[in-house]
């Protein structure tokens, strides 16, 4: 597999050692609030997609064995399709092409195109991840957040923590057998309960565990969307660190694809 097609698919998943932990804070108690509220504030969160979204993503990547910067400009139709040009010393390498149910990636240096299923994510990177889950981390909205499942509040001196596991269960999920088919996600609010401050994924099944911490967000065009994103995504095969850092970001502004698979362009091995 190219350098590349591999970036593009980690990046697609998501998103420094010297970044700050998901679980860290500035040490201010939160006030102890109705599980009731909580829950409202998050099914908000969870309602508020654009129709259209861009913006230039610089973005580093590490993982245990190599490490990477390039751009990414990324454009949505949400719910339909998805966008991806990265760029490699301001020279396109990689076009890629999202969709509900498809994986097209052009690379450009290779001069070949590869095609997949979105199964191909969990297959070579052990995290089941749908197209709706990826607009819903670069777009910073609750990932996989049922309004008609239950949830419960995770009580905590410093952060509201609402989980889709009691606490009990939540450890249980930690230690569960491989085979076990159980997806515990804890989401943490801001102090002000009004923002997404970050997600902790585990996947027994999958061998995998994935931090994401919104570090900052910025106001366009009425909604809060990131500005800066750490992920980290621990599995069986590897250990990958993800930073974005959003820019140029246009929300609810019609996006042209601008996807071409170049004619001659081979089946990449």
């Amino acid at each position: 597999m190219s350098l590349f097609f591999r970036v593009f698919l980690i990046a697609s998943l998501t998103l420094t050692a010297c970044a700050k932990k998901l679980t860290e804070t500035d040490m201010v108690k939160v006030k102890r609030v109705r599980t009731n509220d909580l829950l409202e504030s998050m099914d908000s969160l969870s309602k508020v997609r654009p129709t259209f979204f861009y913006s230039k993503i610089s973005t580093k990547y590490r993982d245990t064995t190599s490490s990477y910067s390039f751009k990414t400009s990324l454009r949505m139709n949400v719910d339909t399709a998805m966008n991806l040009i990265i760029t490699y010393l301001s020279i396109p390498v990689v076009n890629a092409l999202v969709t509900p149910d498809s994986l097209t990636v052009v690379n450009k240096k290779a001069k070949c195109v590869a095609r997949a299923d979105m199964e191909y994510i969990k297959e070579n990177f052990g995290v089941d991840f749908s197209f709706r889950n990826i607009e819903e981390l670069f777009l910073g909205i609750p990932l996989d957040y049922d309004t008609t499942q239950k949830y419960f509040q995770i009580h905590e001196p410093y952060q509201y923590v609402i989980s889709s596991h009691r606490k009990r269960q939540m450890r249980r999920v930690n230690i569960l057998e491989k085979q076990e088919n159980d997806v515990a996600i804890k989401y943490f609010l801001t102090n002000d309960t009004k923002q997404l401050k970050g997600m902790e994924i585990l996947s027994p099944s999958d061998t995998a565990s994935i931090y994401i911490d919104y570090l900052s967000r910025q106001n366009v065009g009425g909604m809060n969307v990131p500005q800066e994103v750490v992920i980290k995504v621990i599995t069986a095969r590897n250990n990958l660190l993800i930073t974005l850092s959003y820019d140029r970001v246009e929300v609810n502004e019609p996006q042209p694809l601008y996807f071409i698979v170049p004619e001659g362009y081979e089946d990449c091995e």
